[in-house]
């Protein structure tokens, strides 16, 4: 522990990218700061066993499979072959090096760093059980609740057997199983199974919807589909789990279909990803008469501050989405409201990336969203087969879309899909946050070949006046 310190005017809870990123801002607002969390060093989750362990191996993943394809450009590589140990101990060193490097912040900042967890005694106290061994009691002037989210278990099926993975522990890449089961096809389900596919496994994808990614237009999805055939062919929707036998060696896992039919199959290992759920229940929130609501995510306003006037909240356990950007957001927009500045929270987008190869990214509002909401939108589409940069790739099956008001010609959301695709998310955004509409990005002069040209291509598509596809011109 960097200081004994007995009161803080700034004490946060968790250390993540929400929890970090608000210590710093605070720190560079003048705030005296006490920042909590059980590990080493601040990174959280995202940086120790989520976001940055998952796309160092999902880099890994993208490079082995464009080994694989570049035999299509001339160069084939004899032998290909994968050293487990070796790409642990790299995703090892990346996280190291990361989370060694926000420690190093947090000591130049002067921020009163204490390793170990906290509970709320009350609105003003803590009681803190230090890694050391030591609890103590901490007065504080404000707290901010960065505690995260933890994955949710199978019903039957603890993670706690060797055999049963979160994405937490299947980052630990203790072993590889030659055959997967992979229950959920969300996010983290088909980014974890892109990993243990080039990793060698055998990947069975069960999802108890119709289709991969729920809530994502189907367009996109549509491309990953057809590109990743070698995921889905065995994929199994409309199923669920309803049973796991475990001994030794296997798991027997018994599936049931949507009409009720049963089977059985046998897997050496079984990696849930059915969703996530606030750590909010056992950080004493009752003593601090913090509200949630029924999913157990802590309530809070637009500048996160909760209903105790001096407790606020930030990134997962303060609702959805659960994106790490959103929580660094959401973290600068509480310290700035805790030190007497006005702001809000009020983002008019917030992207989103799949890290899948391809990768599926969004912004903004989707077309899925319009039609629930009988919203009128306009769509205009861009196959990535007309983009030099995506055919001299190799990669010319993506797409970008843009989601436009007609009455205003203004972008509203955006979608891509292809290699790189969420390097294309930013300019979007920030076209939506400005108000931005169609002819600023058919007039905004993009560099060639690059992939970003595709959004300037799209604006022009919904004018009738694309330069690589022939499209008529629309009517007003």
């Amino acid at each position: 522990m960097a200081d004994k310190k007995d009161k803080a005017q700034l004490v946060i809870i968790g250390a993540g990218p929400g929890g970090y990123a608000a210590a710093f801002h605070a720190n560079d607002l003048g705030l005296d700061v006490t920042l909590i969390d059980p590990r080493e060093n601040p990174g959280g989750v995202c940086l120790y066993e989520g976001c940055i362990p998952t796309k160092a191996l999902l880099h890994f993943a993208s490079t082995k499979e464009e080994a694989f394809k570049a035999k299509d450009w001339g160069l084939e590589f004899s032998n290909v072959s994968v050293d487990v140990k070796k790409v642990r101990e790299w995703k090892e060193k990346v996280v190291k090096q990361l989370t060694g490097g926000l420690g190093q912040l947090s000591k130049r900042r002067k921020i009163n760093f204490i390793r170990g967890t906290a509970k709320f005694k009350d609105k003003n106290t803590l009681e803190v059980d230090e890694h050391e061994g030591d609890t103590k009691e901490l007065k504080f002037e404000s707290a901010l609740i960065a505690t995260g989210a933890r994955a949710n278990a199978l019903p039957g099926a603890d993670f706690d057997h060797e055999r049963i993975m979160s994405s937490r522990s299947a980052l630990e890449m203790k072993d590889v199983p030659k055959e997967l089961l992979v229950v959920g096809a969300g996010y983290i389900g088909l980014e974890m199974s892109v990993i243990y596919k080039a990793l060698g496994s055998n990947i069975c994808i069960v999802e108890m919807t119709s289709d991969i990614m729920p809530g994502i237009d189907k367009d996109l999805k549509d491309v990953f589909k057809k590109e990743r055939k070698d995921l889905l062919d065995d994929a199994l929707f409309e199923t669920k789990v309803t049973d796991v036998k475990k001994n030794k060696k296997k798991l027997k896992v018994t599936l049931e279909s949507k009409e009720g039919d049963k089977s059985e199959k046998e897997f050496d290992k079984m990696l849930v990803a059915i969703g996530q759920k606030p750590n909010s229940e056992s950080i004493g929130l009752d003593k601090a008469d913090v509200e949630t609501d029924e999913q157990g995510f802590i309530k809070v306003d637009i500048v996160r501050k909760t209903n105790v006037e001096n407790i606020y909240a930030i990134g997962d356990v303060a609702g959805q989405p659960m994106l790490a950007h959103k929580a660094s957001h959401e973290g600068r927009v509480a310290v700035e409201a805790i030190a007497g500045k006005k702001t809000a929270y009020e983002p008019k987008a917030i992207p989103a990336v799949v890290f899948t190869e391809p990768e599926i990214a969004w912004t903004g509002l989707t077309e899925a969203e319009a039609k629930e909401q009988g919203r009128k939108v306009e769509v205009a589409k861009f196959p990535w087969g007309a983009s030099g940069k995506a055919v001299a790739m190799g990669r010319n099956q993506g797409l970008t879309k843009l989601i436009i008001d007609p009455e205003k010609d203004r972008l509203l959301g955006a979608g891509f899909v292809g290699k790189e695709a969420g390097s294309l998310v930013p300019e979007a955004t920030l076209a939506i946050e400005m108000t931005a509409n169609a002819k600023d990005l058919a007039l905004t002069i993009h560099p060639h070949p690059t992939l970003s040209e595709t959004i300037m291509e799209a604006a022009e598509v919904y004018f009738g006046e694309p330069t690589h596809i022939y499209k008529p011109k629309r009517k007003k």
